[in-house]
């Protein structure tokens, strides 16, 4: 993604957009590409570095070890029903990320799966999963607020 979007001669501009406060919502490899660090991937990608976030790429497996599950989600009342896809996961945030969902486990913490940060206004939103593949609106209703937000 990143190196098409290097051809295009879109990827200065779209960092530059991002950057400036426009509203930007990455699912999956939309969150490997807002990071701001990456392991896992090819020494050639781009990160837009939208996102105070370092992800691992493929965190839960490959393919075969795609799975669903619940999510509490912050502002969100009940569970997201989250369907992950060889998805990455952020092993760690900055300052400026707030941390909105984590995959349950035993330990209390669990693989961060959902973030949302833009240098103090909020303006990013980045998911490990696929909430657009669920019939549950939920997730993008959020962003749409984050949107209507930053119009305010």
């Amino acid at each position: 993604m990143s190196k098409l979007l290097e051809l295009g001669g879109l990827l200065e501009p779209l960092t530059a957009k991002i950057h400036n406060g426009t509203p930007t919502f990455g699912t999956c490899a939309g969150m490997i590409l807002l990071a701001s660090e990456v392991k896992g991937t090819r020494p050639d990608a781009h990160c837009l570095s939208a996102l105070d976030i370092t992800v691992r790429r493929n965190a839960f497996g490959r393919q075969v070890d795609s799975f669903e599950t619940d999510l509490d989600f912050k502002g969100i009342s009940q569970p997201v029903h989250a369907v992950f896809i060889r998805a990455p996961w952020v092993e760690s945030v900055g300052d400026d990320t707030e941390v909105l969902a984590r995959v349950p486990a035993d330990d209390d913490k669990g693989a961060i799966v959902a973030v949302r940060s833009g240098h103090g206004r909020g303006n990013v939103l980045a998911t490990s999963f696929h909430p657009e593949v669920t019939d549950d609106d939920r997730v993008h209703d959020y962003f749409v607020s984050m949107v209507e937000e930053s119009m305010a």
